[in-house]
């Protein structure tokens, strides 16, 4: 099954009998909201390249040392949706689990800790985070 934006989320999903399809659902799998198929519907393929190219821009123009983004994947907010301690003891989670962002995964040089940034159309997240996820930190979150 093909999704609205032309990526095959469904073959590579392990939870797409949950998810009822991108197509099937107009681009809100899982009950949430895709930011590739968002993209398609206001503008086609050239708003989804245009989009995620910006992203790309932007997160570099961070200048957050080591952090070099070169491509973007779409990923479901389930996966990503880690939850930061705070410095007042709780715990918060900053993402949708039902949406799916723009985001990726990228290894800091000399160290066995990652970057991971995820975004869409009105936040973007940069995290530190060690294997599996373990003590993940926030590096900047704010509105784009």
């Amino acid at each position: 099954m093909m999704s609205i934006c032309g990526v095959d989320c469904c073959n590579e999903c392990d939870r797409r009998t949950e998810c009822g399809g991108c197509q099937k659902t107009d681009g809100h799998p899982f009950g949430g909201t895709c930011i590739a198929a968002e993209c398609m519907k206001r503008g086609g393929f050239e708003e989804f390249l245009n989009f995620k190219n910006t992203l790309i821009s932007e997160f570099n123009a961070l200048g957050i040392a080591g952090l070099e983004v070169s491509d973007l994947n779409l990923l479901n907010g389930y996966f990503v949706n880690l939850e930061y301690p705070l410095a007042n003891g709780q715990s918060v989670k900053l993402l949708e689990d039902n949406n799916v962002y723009w985001g990726n995964q990228i290894e800091i040089s000399g160290s066995d800790r990652c970057y991971g940034i995820v975004a869409d159309d009105t936040y973007m997240l940069v995290c530190e985070y060690g294997c599996n996820g373990e003590k993940p930190e926030i590096i900047v979150y704010k509105k784009r």
